[in-house]
This record gives C-alpha cells, sequence and structure tokens, in this order.
C-alpha cells in the first residue's frame, strides 16, 4: 500500500487485531494478467490463516501449491467532511486496512477440515457462543466434496490506519467520532435500504 508513514502502523499485534475483529477478507490472487478476487471469512489458527470456499470457484485453481496471495481487511471507514474540524482542513476519507501477504495451500484432510470448520464458527460465535457445531454432524460429511479448504503462511502483515494523525489533538478526535458515528449510521441505513429493495 502507498506509505505515508504517519498513515502506516507497523505494530503487527495491532494489524492483525484488524483480521481478528473483521474476518471477512478480500482474498486477491493473480493468474498471468487475470485477477481473480473472492470474499471469505478467515480465521487464525496459530500463525496461519485458514478460510473455506465453495469448491467450484474458479479461484481454487490458485488456493493451493504454494501460490502466492493477498488478504484484505477492511476495517471501518468513512468520508470526513472538513466540517467536523476545529481548523481549516480539506475533505478526506479515514480508515483502517490490514493486508496479509503470503503463500498458500490446500488443506484436503477431511477431519482437519472438519475441525477448522468448529473452530470458524466457536470464533465468530464468539463472545456470547449461541450455537455449537458438532464434529460428528453428517451434514458436514455431506458438504465436504462441495468445500475447498486452504490456509494462508504469512510471510508479511501491512497496516494502514488513516485516522487523520496529522491533525491537531482535538480534530483527531472529532475525526474518531465521524468514523464511529458514521459507520454505525451509514450500515443501519444502508441495509435498512437494501432488505427494502430486495426483499
Amino acid at each position: 500500500m502507498y506509505p505515508p508513514k504517519h498513515h502506516q502502523d507497523y505494530n503487527i499485534d495491532n494489524i492483525k487485531e484488524v483480521a481478528k475483529a473483521y474476518p471477512f477478507a478480500t482474498l486477491v490472487s493473480a493468474n498471468n494478467d487475470t485477477p481473480f478476487i473472492t470474499h471469505a471469512p478467515l480465521i487464525f489458527h496459530g500463525d496461519t490463516l485458514v478460510g473455506h470456499i465453495d469448491a467450484n470457484n474458479p479461484h481454487t485453481r490458485l488456493l493451493k501449491g504454494n501460490h502466492p496471495i493477498t488478504a484484505v481487511f477492511q476495517g471501518p471507514q468513512t468520508y470526513i467532511s472538513p466540517s467536523v474540524y476545529t481548523t481549516k482542513q480539506l475533505p478526506t476519507w479515514n480508515y483502517i486496512i490490514a493486508h496479509a501477504t503470503g503463500k498458500v495451500n490446500e488443506i484436503e484432510d477431511p477431519t482437519i477440515i472438519k475441525q477448522s470448520m468448529v473452530t470458524m464458527t466457536e470464533f465468530l460465535e464468539n463472545p456470547d457462543q449461541k450455537f455449537t457445531l458438532d464434529i460428528a454432524d453428517q451434514r458436514m460429511d455431506r458438504l465436504l466434496p462441495f468445500i475447498h479448504c486452504f490456509e494462508i503462511e504469512i510471510e508479511q502483515w501491512e497496516g494502514k490506519f488513516k485516522l487523520s494523525q496529522d491533525k491537531v489533538p482535538a480534530d483527531i478526535e472529532n475525526a474518531k467520532k465521524e468514523l464511529i458515528q458514521n459507520n454505525q449510521k451509514s450500515v443501519a441505513n444502508f441495509v435498512d435500504d437494501i432488505f427494502k429493495r430486495h426483499l
């Protein structure tokens, strides 16, 4: 990602927290001049990221064999109006993004695939787990032929946290409030509108 250094976060723990809090990743691979992009949740298994996608997705051809990949985790983001600042500024956009770059390999062992599904469900159900996926559930066995499971060995993490860090403290605080409020408001309004139009 394009630097400016004051927007970069070099603390690996901070960057990983974005991936944990916003696990629905954008997976990016390339084959010659053709990009492949898929969206899927990824969770940590130790130091690796593990995910599953539909086995019929053509992207699966690149999610094996030690192929290079980048996973993009997008945290909250919003337009920041100059009206929220105490000083004279121009319009901008604030956001939190994490990139994980590494090599991807297929997981083929049925037991490991099922356990990864159980582990992912436990993670996504937290903190108030209301459902537990039973590894002995026979429905998972029937789904296995349709699931492509993979793990990503991370070689590099990169974080870009553009949060008005170059502004005065009062403006940084105002931009933070705007980021929080706009994400809560825009998600609620957008989802409500989509449901009205599509259901």
